[in-house]
């Protein structure tokens, strides 16, 4: 069974983050189910628009062996997303997981920590696409080639524009780490189809 770890930042988009529990959670009653576990640097997180929230497993007890993908919702910086999405720790892990080749999946600024990790460098990507273009030079000062497209897949990395993605974007990791029969039967189950 595949393993999926949600990481959350402070000031993350709950919406992002809801398109991976509730389309991975789906997935028990799929052909393959795959089990999400969440993850921060914190005790409690406060979201974008002020929803608290405790992950399931605190970052220092994480076994990184039991998980097959990352996935990364965005967030505000003016709700102080970038403390923890820039913290050493966090994208230490980033690089272990692309080190490993193991699927990274971002939605909207969460590819910016992608970026900053460094394992970005030379490859294709994408982010948010609005305020005068500023994360995507933000993502390209990083050394990844910024595309102009919703969503953006580089090897073992999906990077996204933004909060509409968010649906796809998980959808695209539950095909990956599973096949197209699962996430067939997934949109099925969720009405998507």
């Amino acid at each position: 069974m595949k393993k999926v770890l949600l990481f959350l930042s402070q000031g993350f988009e709950a919406y992002e983050a809801a398109a991976f529990t509730d389309t991975i959670g789906w997935t028990e009653y799929a052909n393959e189910r795959i089990i999400l576990k969440t993850t921060a640097l914190r005790k409690e997180l406060t979201c974008t628009w002020n929803m608290i929230v405790k992950p399931e497993i605190f970052f220092e007890q994480l076994n990184f062996d039991d998980y097959d993908a990352l996935a990364i919702p965005g967030g505000f910086k003016s709700a102080g997303f970038y403390e923890d999405a820039f913290d050493e720790r966090f994208l230490e892990l980033i690089n272990r997981f692309d080190k490993a080749h193991k699927i990274i999946a971002s939605i909207c600024v969460g590819a910016l920590p992608v970026g900053k990790s460094g394992v970005l460098k030379g490859r294709f990507a994408t982010t948010y696409d609005l305020d005068d273009g500023i994360w995507r030079k933000k993502l390209s000062g990083f050394g990844a080639n910024v595309l102009d497209e919703k969503i953006v897949i580089d090897k073992n990395i999906i990077t996204s524009t933004g909060p509409v993605t968010s649906v796809d974007v998980a959808f695209k990791l539950i095909e990956l780490l599973t096949d197209s029969e699962n996430l067939k039967t997934v949109k099925q189950l969720m009405r998507f189809v």
